[in-house]
């Protein structure tokens, strides 16, 4: 009877050590932009504070990085299934989403440049210009995580027997997604 409740107890406990990783990952770049959020909210209430329009481009970009989401879910959904095209085609789109939204956030910045708005000065400025920075170095990371999994999807390593790679790059993906429209919508309420 206990070497049952051992074998139960060890399986509740147990977590893939590259999921974990995901996770720790994922909390750490919580709480950074909890913090940085947090110093825009104080740096705000202490006055001389420009308010500005934000570019048309974070508008677009944010629905392309919105269906890439989908994109994504369409990979991890046929990799379940064993639909090997599917997966690499969802894949492959995914990434060149990405791709599309950091040119997107990059000539967002040009636009901020016609506004006047510039990273030294005002600190509003310069705030929109951290966070749709460090967010653009997160997801470089992210594309770097879904090449690595289309390579996985032609040699055919990822499958519905083995899907521990496409949820991690999927998760990671969905936050990606999730943490810019929370950045972006703080900015638009906030700014």
């Amino acid at each position: 009877m206990e070497t049952i409740n051992m074998q139960e107890a060890k399986q509740t406990r147990t977590m893939n050590p590259k999921v974990f990783t995901m996770w720790l990952f994922i909390v750490s770049i919580v709480m950074l932009f909890a913090a940085f959020t947090s110093a825009y909210l104080v740096r705000k209430a202490e006055g001389n504070w420009t308010e500005f329009e934000l570019p048309n481009l974070f508008w677009i970009s944010t629905i392309v990085l919105a269906f890439s989401s989908l994109t994504m879910h369409f990979a991890y959904l046929a990799a379940k299934k064993d639909q090997f095209n599917v997966l690499k085609t969802s894949i492959s789109i995914t990434f060149v989403l990405g791709l599309l939204f950091l040119v997107m956030q990059f000539y967002a910045w040009g636009q901020l440049v016609e506004r006047n708005v510039y990273f030294v000065g005002n600190p509003s400025g310069s705030f929109v210009y951290v966070f749709s920075g460090l967010h653009g170095l997160h997801l470089v990371s992210g594309l770097v995580v879904l090449l690595v999994a289309l390579v996985s999807a032609f040699r055919l390593k990822i499958n519905a027997n083995a899907l521990t790679q496409i949820k991690i790059c999927s998760t990671y993906w969905h936050f990606l997604d999730a943490l810019w429209i929370y950045l972006f919508l703080f900015l638009v309420f906030n700014n």
